[in-house]
């Protein structure tokens, strides 16, 4: 009974260490502000901005009700481990804790998503580098990794523009990631993706190494950057893959290039013309706002799009599915044998080392 007792301290002083290191009443105060705004009257007005509010509030609350709830659990733990009879439960009292310690893990992976933009959404951009027709298909498989992984999560998805490849693959894809800390679960992604395999696109069955790059940008629903009418350069054209029912008969796409910086945001899956300009101004102020933000020169290059390039020696992560089967993080060191589990959406083993590893 002590062995458990001592348990119960230690992960109670962790506990409440996390609690402040996340800021619990800060939480509190921001979820009373937004309960504020969604008491007005004219709260619904605009829908848009009442939507991404109410959200907001849910997800506080969520995760104010999950630290609450698992203080509680413990204090009264630690009640029953002090009663008399508790040698008498000792197997079921253990077990509590390991499901009390097992929630904490889990919710601890919140001390790694404090940033600016953790618990926002993220934009996703998937484009095809060096290796030809093997890149493109290479793309194609990343596209199907993190749409499985957002999957997993009960993520939503929307897509803002793809563009397929000539022979198989995509050309490049740009997609919405909407969930809990999105973007900080995702912002690690960012990057050249490697693969090694025996190519099914080379007749000598040879292998081949193809390259892809990740970018990960925060969805910002309050930009702070002013955008003005005549730093914009708008085009519109036919687009091309998933959609609506118009998406290829009309100019429906819209592509708006910021003059300024040469920064350019695509939408073309909405279905009609306003919709995709709307989505892609949207895209565009995140964009922006990073590229003002960020200091450091290449940061604002790969904002722009003018990525590293895509190729040998820049990669974070390799896959290797022939000679051997390995996927290893450059930057962390931590590599699986089970390459397909991972290219079936399991990342998270990634996202939480590289979470550790910049933290």
């Amino acid at each position: 009974m002590e062995e458990l007792q001592n348990k119960i301290n230690e992960l109670s002083k962790k506990v409440a260490k996390a609690i402040k290191n996340i800021d619990l009443d800060n939480k509190h105060d921001r979820l009373a502000d937004l309960k504020k705004q969604m008491s007005a009257s004219d709260f619904w007005n605009d829908q848009k901005k009442a939507r991404q509010v109410s959200t907001s509030a849910s997800r506080l609350e969520e995760d104010i009700e999950n630290w609450k709830s698992l203080e509680t659990k413990l204090d009264d733990l630690k009640q029953l481990s002090e009663e008399k009879q508790a040698s008498e439960l000792i197997d079921d009292l253990n077990k509590d804790f390991d499901d009390i310690d097992l929630q904490y893990e889990n919710l601890s992976q919140q001390l790694y998503l404090q940033g600016k933009y953790d618990d926002q959404p993220a934009i996703l951009t998937i484009n095809s580098g060096a290796g030809g027709v093997d890149a493109q298909d290479w793309a194609e498989m990343l596209e199907r990794m993190f749409l499985r992984f957002a999957q997993s999560n009960d993520w939503t998805v929307r897509y803002l523009a793809k563009s397929v490849g000539s022979e198989a693959g995509i050309k490049s894809a740009t997609f919405e990631i909407d969930g809990p800390h999105a973007y900080g679960y995702l912002k690690n992604e960012k990057g050249v993706h490697r693969l090694v395999r025996l190519s099914p696109y080379d007749s000598d069955h040879a292998r081949h190494t193809s390259f892809a790059m990740v970018e990960v940008l925060p969805k910002l629903s309050e930009v702070e950057v002013e955008i003005k009418e005549e730093d914009l350069k708008i085009d519109t054209f036919r687009a091309s893959g998933h959609g609506g029912q118009s998406v290829n008969t009309t100019d429906s796409a819209v592509r708006i290039t910021h003059l300024p910086t040469g920064i350019v945001a695509i939408c073309q899956n909405e279905r009609s013309q306003l919709q995709n300009k709307n989505q892609a101004m949207a895209y565009l102020s995140s964009k922006l706002q990073r590229y003002y933000e960020v200091e450091k020169e290449d940061e604002k290059k790969a904002i722009k799009g003018e990525y590293t390039q895509a190729a040998w020696g820049n990669q974070i992560r390799s896959y290797v599915l022939h000679p051997y089967k390995m996927i290893k993080d450059h930057r962390t060191n931590f590599e699986t044998t089970d390459p397909q589990k991972v290219l079936d959406g399991d990342l998270m083993p990634f996202i939480k080392e590289n979470l550790e590893f910049k933290k």
